[in-house]
Parts: structure tokens; sequence; C-alpha cells
């Protein structure tokens, strides 16, 4: 779709100045990533590194015993072509420590427990190397609420919050991010064999396209049936939108004064910057 199409070299510069701008502008110069082994994180760890230098990149890979080795690996990978310092932590005793007193978790649960155990490590090195945590998940899943609240979307900064699944691949060929990472199926690796369009039951390609014409273009459901798509699944992707907009907002607070925090107080501007 056309209106998906990125101009790699422009968006490029936009977003590794964006990374640079607000790390610096809090008065640090370093960044702290998580690296799965997936286009997502790897695009951002490439981001990253030009935007503040690979030296200012610190990347940490956080297996679980379930995890495909071919992530761990290919995590690696990313971080040495990079010449970004990186740590293997893994996260297995933590989580099973936790599930041993709750052995009849389903994978759902278990699967946030990992996403939330990966970010307390995160922001613990935030603290200790003086970083900001980038977060690494797009615009399709943001949308969709594909993501654990406080796990992986949570982040100081996120570079990619705005690029469809569709346009990380395509800015991954931009910027050089190796192509068994791109190739592959993309996949939260929470438990083995899971792969994300298998688990959501539609690939990203044809859920961007729904999006992009559902959000970005605002089309109104008569106009996305007139287009082509299938009521089934415009009704389908807009309850996924709908139910998880809670995860794209500050925790709502109840207002009773005139500056609230997360509608009337909410840019630098208001404290003078």
């Amino acid at each position: 779709m056309a209106g998906l199409k990125v101009n790699g070299k422009l968006l490029r510069q936009v977003l590794t100045g964006f990374v640079r701008e607000e790390v610096t502008k809090v008065g640090l110069k370093k960044a702290v990533l998580g690296l799965s082994g997936g286009i997502d994180s790897a695009l951002v760890a490439h981001l990253a590194a030009e935007g503040l230098g690979p030296e200012n990149v610190h990347a940490i890979v956080m297996p679980y015993r379930a995890s495909n080795p071919e992530s761990e690996a290919h995590a690696r990978l990313v971080a040495e072509n990079l010449g970004i310092s990186y740590q293997v932590i893994e996260i297995t005793p933590m989580v099973d420590a936790y599930f041993n007193l709750f052995p009849d978790a389903d994978p759902m649960r278990r699967g946030n427990k990992m996403a939330r155990e990966r970010m307390t490590i995160l922001f613990d090195h935030s603290a200790a190397l003086g970083a900001l945590v980038l977060g690494t998940s797009n615009k399709t899943e943001l949308l969709l609420g594909y993501g654990t609240l406080y796990g992986d979307m949570a982040s100081a900064l996120n570079p990619i919050g705005d690029l469809y699944k569709s346009q990380v691949w395509e800015l991954s060929e931009e910027m050089g991010v190796p192509r068994a990472v791109i190739d592959k199926q993309p996949s939260a690796d929470l438990w083995a064999g899971q792969t994300d369009e298998q688990e959501l039951g539609f690939t990203y390609r044809a859920v961007d396209e729904l999006l992009y014409r559902m959000v970005d273009q605002r089309m109104t459901r008569d106009e996305l049936l007139a287009s082509g798509l299938a009521p089934d699944f415009i009704d389908q992707i807009r309850g996924k939108v709908q139910n998880s907009h809670f995860k794209r907002r500050l925790p709502v607070i109840a207002k009773v004064s005139n500056r609230t925090i997360d509608r009337d107080f909410r840019y630098s501007r208001d404290w003078g910057k």
C-alpha cells in the first residue's frame, strides 16, 4: 500500500536524531535496550548506535530456558555487528521461583511475567549505567494491544512506536539489519514454537493495511468495506484497538483540580522548558 511506504533515508535521519535529542536533553548520553533477536529490537539497536554512538549503547539479552537458541544467537549477531556492548542475563531462576508457587499458571501469565521480569532488569541497568531505556514496540503492536503493560510496552522513549510492522521491515533494510533477522518469522519467543502471526490469527501485512486506513486515513466502516476489506476482519481489529486503549495512556487519574497530570499538565513547556 502506497501510504505505508517510507522514505528510508529521511526516516533514518529523523529517528536517529530523535534518539540523540531525547537522551541528551535530559542530561544523559547512554541508552539501554533489551535485544531479543527479533527485528524490532534489532532496528532500535541500529538507530541508537547511529544516533548516540555504539559506545553509548548497552544491550541486554534475556533468555528463558524455553527460548529458541536462535534468538540469543541473532541478538549476539546484531550487537557484535554494531559494536555495542551487551550482556546475557538468564531470567529462568527468577521466573521459575515465582511459578513454583503457581504451577498451573497458563502460558499468558507466564509470558506476561517474563516480559515484566525483563523490563525490571532493563530499568535496573538504566540506573546503574545512567542510561534511558529504549522501547521496541511498533505501531501495529501498540494499536492491537499486543504487548505486556509495564513489560515490553514500558520504556523511557520509543523510536519505532509510530512505525507499522511493514515499515519496520522496510527501514531495517535501509539500516542494514542482518538478513537472518529480517527474514525470520516474528516471534515474542514466550514459549516453544510461538509466532506472532499464528497467535494473532492474521499476518502483519494484512493488518497493517487495515490499521493504516482505519487510523491514519480515518476511514469509516462503510469506506473500509468499499475498499474490499472483510467485515469480520474490520470488526475484529476495531475491537482490539478499542479494548486495548488503556495500554496506550497513563493510568487514568480522577480529576479534582484545574491542572491534572494526565490531561492538563503533560508537556515540558508547562514548567518553563
